[in-house]
């Protein structure tokens, strides 16, 4: 799995590169915004119609937003890639304490109740 992802980023980085994809150069955050939503709706739509061979596809095709516009980011120093891979695990363990914490539960109400709990505290401390 790490090399396919590694790959992935390495298709990312010829594109935006100087022998690259002009149009790939050219993108803004706003213009591949645009697509990640589009990319988003054609997930749903795949999901609605229960089509997963096309799920996988979209998958694929909002994976690599998500490593296009953190490739973008890099480039502008703002963050990396492996910045985004780890907030996001911090954020879903962070969240899940009662599997990766002390406290045990197993009722989904409760589970659901302390997921929006954590959330609503992470927003405080931004």
């Amino acid at each position: 799995m790490k090399q396919s992802f590694e790959e992935l980023v390495k298709v990312n980085r010829i594109l935006l590169g100087e022998k690259g994809c002009a149009w790939d150069r050219k993108q803004t955050f706003d213009t591949i915004k645009k697509t990640m939503l589009s990319e988003a709706q054609e997930v749903k739509e795949a999901i609605e119609k229960k089509d997963y061979e096309n799920l996988k596809e979209e998958l694929g095709d909002l994976l690599y937003n998500v490593i296009f516009l953190s490739r973008m980011a890099e480039k502008k120093n703002l963050f990396s890639i492996k910045d985004v891979l780890v907030a996001s695990k911090e954020k879903i363990v962070g969240r899940h304490a009662h599997v990766f914490g002390d406290q045990k539960l197993d009722d989904l109400k409760k589970i659901s109740e302390q997921w929006h709990r954590i959330k609503e505290e992470e927003k405080k401390d931004k």
